[in-house]
């Protein structure tokens, strides 16, 4: 059995944070803000930025004892200050392992202890089946596609928008 759990992210998990995350498989489902090639000095520069915010936004998704990827949110602002968009990753070596739907779901949890949000966001390329089957089974729902709404690999792509909503108090 699989033990996943989330971790913040430290300086130490660098060189296999850019192990996984060198992945043109990744890239592809990825912003474009995410580098490619994806090198030690990128890790280093994203576990600075991100690793000492509080509370906690970017956690490591570690599977039995191993990183196998990243998840986190991004907090909206202002009249959007209710909204958090999440983003994950998965090495491509851990794909089809239920992982990220575990993780999804553990962030979700963090999400609803801060009582700060009331909507969660996630946006896929449309190409990008298995993140959508991630967010279904997590209870998003489909909420819209911006029809060629990205430029990913020289390519228009739709962007689907999936949602779920939370009780606040």
């Amino acid at each position: 059995m699989q033990e996943i759990f989330l971790k913040k992210w430290e300086k130490k998990d660098a060189i296999l944070l850019a192990k996984i995350a060198n992945n043109k498989n990744i890239f592809d489902q990825v912003r474009d803000s995410f580098p490619q090639p994806y090198t030690l000095n990128d890790a280093l520069k994203w576990i600075d930025i991100h690793g000492n915010k509080q509370p906690c936004q970017n956690y490591a998704i570690w599977v039995n004892n191993e990183i196998v990827g990243s998840i986190g949110f991004v907090p909206q602002e202002y009249e959007r200050r209710h909204v958090t968009e999440i983003g994950y990753f998965i090495g491509e070596a851990y794909w089809g392992k239920k992982i990220a739907t575990a993780a999804v779901k553990i962030l979700l949890s963090i999400i609803e202890k801060e009582k700060k949000y009331s909507r969660i966001e996630a946006y896929v390329y449309a190409k990008n089946m298995a993140s959508m089957k991630v967010l279904q089974k997590n209870n998003f729902f489909l909420e819209c596609i911006q029809h060629k709404a990205a430029i990913k690999n020289n390519t228009i792509e739709d962007i689907y928008v999936w949602v779920k909503f939370l009780e606040t108090t």
